[in-house]
């Protein structure tokens, strides 16, 4: 027995060191994309845009409101749409996991067996009436055996889909840090709009005051006789056209406020605590620090996603053209068997006399398959050359987004200087037009026109303001930033991770980040002990 071990260990051994270094990789090695970019944004010259600065991380803290910074902070840890992203996080470092357990021997099997037989007196194998030999037809036989089978990754389609199944789950974070990003902007962007329809309906309730004075020294001089009740009836019917926005603004300002509460992951009725207590519409700062166009491709996620997936598709070729060559395979099995036919006893099974073993190298090769496997690497590099050109055209967006959103900055931020001083000039307007009115100097034509011209240019200025700082979001939503902060968090939150470990053991899974392990054999669960 000890001989026969040494032979089957002695074959594992040279099949280890072939599958090591004998062995080669099919498929091509992937290679980025070159893509069309350049060394400074169009807009950099307007004043306050800085591109030797580097873009803020926690951009919505350069707003200086205590309650948007608390918002974003609150939507990070209960965002149900972000958790699921981690999971998915999770999800694909298990996979990488079973990718690397295909590396190792596919199939590994223990089996143990205590079977009777009866045998039939006249099966084939029965001595025939009158023969002189006899066999017993009644049988007890023990076994306990382990075997294995080993498809050898000779062509490298093993160790090409651990590469897989490892870009695509540094995708799969990638995308992660990309829903940390819009989910930042989605926040702030909603902030801002509740702030700006608050405005807004500050603006309609004090326009009601002002045309309700209005509406007051028409019915005076109409009862006096100075005027004509036209002019009552122009002053009543402006008061309740302003009078009628209100429902709407507040309409809008409740959905903002649902939408808020479901970014936090709360119930629709629930109001996230400070909205309450408005410092009015966020103003952006002074300087604004954006980098350059090669710092804006290292950072934003959806850019790194593109090219993971573009990388996982790559190996999925070298998988595809594994199939073209020959497969070689180790079986072995080792045991013990006994029976209590004859001389033999059970007792006989952990002895040298009953042991047994079988090994046996084997090669397979499909070579009639009329075409599918190459059909199949063709169809793996038609979908690798979509995601390479995916990947430039995503890099284009990116680019476009950026530009967008800093012309879209630069022009709205010169509106509000202009718009500022007209609304200050409307308001004056008015209280000329009042007096002049009331002195019986012009018609309550000249007063209407006056504050129609009010209401608008007010409500310009608050739209100008929020259109500001929401071009500002989506440039720090376009330059990538944000996801930084989930470096050092989990994943998956404590007490998602709690309910889970309910159901499955899972090990360091969901305590490390899988991007800081440089190993990919490393990233699976089968690499760590066990820690129960």
């Amino acid at each position: 027995m000890k001989v026969a071990l040494s032979w089957f260990s002695l074959c594992t051994a040279l099949s280890l060191a072939l599958v090591n270094f004998g062995c080669m990789k099919v498929g091509p090695d992937f290679a980025r994309p070159q893509v069309q970019s350049y060394d400074a944004w169009v807009e950099k010259e307007f004043p306050g845009v800085r591109t030797q600065l580097p873009v803020h991380n926690e951009w919505w803290e350069v707003f200086g409101d205590p309650t948007l910074d608390k918002l974003v902070r609150t939507s990070f840890e209960q965002n149900l749409t972000l958790r699921v992203a981690g999971l998915r996080v999770i999800e694909g470092r298990a996979q990488l996991g079973i990718a690397v357990g295909n590396l190792y021997p596919q199939t590994q099997t223990a089996s143990g067996s205590y079977n009777f037989d009866k045998v039939s007196h006249r099966n084939p194998n029965w001595p025939q009436p009158g023969s002189k030999t006899s066999s017993p037809d009644t049988i007890w036989q023990n076994t306990v055996a382990g075997s294995a089978a080993w498809e050898l990754d000779f062509w490298g389609k093993y160790r090409r889909a651990i590469e897989s199944a490892d870009a695509a789950m540094r995708a799969s974070a990638a995308d992660y840090d990309n829903a940390l990003v819009s989910l930042a902007g989605d926040v702030a962007q909603t902030y801002i709009a509740l702030r700006v329809n608050e405005a807004e309906l500050e603006i309609a309730k004090q326009n009601v005051e002002i045309e309700s004075q209005g509406l007051r020294i028409a019915e005076a001089r109409f009862r006096y006789g100075a005027t004509s009740e036209r002019d009552v009836q122009q002053a009543s019917t402006f008061l309740l056209s302003t009078q009628a926005t209100i429902p709407v603004i507040e309409s809008n300002i409740k959905k903002q406020r649902h939408a808020l509460a479901v970014l936090l992951g709360q119930s629709p009725d629930k109001t996230p605590e400070g909205l309450d207590v408005s410092k009015g519409i966020p103003a952006p700062p002074w300087e604004i620090g954006v980098g350059v166009p090669a710092d804006m491709l290292r950072r934003r996620p959806d850019v790194r996603a593109a090219e993971f997936a573009a990388m996982a598709q790559c190996a999925k070729i070298g998988v595809a053209k594994a199939d073209l060559f020959p497969s070689f395979s180790l079986f072995g099995s080792i045991g013990f068997l006994a029976s209590d036919v004859g001389a033999f006893r059970l007792s006989d099974l952990l002895t040298q006399q009953g042991f047994m073993a079988q090994f046996s190298p084997q090669v397979s090769w499909n070579l009639f398959n009329y075409g599918r496997i190459i059909n199949n690497v063709r169809v793996q590099d038609a979908k690798l050359e979509a995601l390479l050109i995916t990947y430039q055209q995503t890099v284009l967006t990116a680019l476009r987004e950026v530009e967008d959103a800093l012309a879209g900055f630069i022009g709205a931020s010169g509106q509000v200087v202009a718009l500022a001083k007209a609304a200050e000039a409307a308001k004056r307007s008015v209280d000329l037009a009042f007096i002049q009115y009331s002195e019986g100097k012009t018609d309550y034509t000249t007063v209407l026109v006056a504050q129609q011209e009010l209401l608008k240019q007010q409500n310009d200025l608050v739209s100008t303001q929020g259109s500001v700082a929401v071009n500002l979001i989506m440039l720090y939503r376009a330059l990538g930033g944000g996801w930084e902060v989930r470096q050092g968090m989990p994943y998956v939150p404590a007490e998602v991770q709690q309910e889970m470990r309910k159901r499955t053991w899972w090990g360091k899974e969901m305590q490390e980040d899988p991007q800081k392990i440089t190993d990919p054999a490393k990233r699976n669960l089968f690499w760590y002990a066990p820690d129960i």
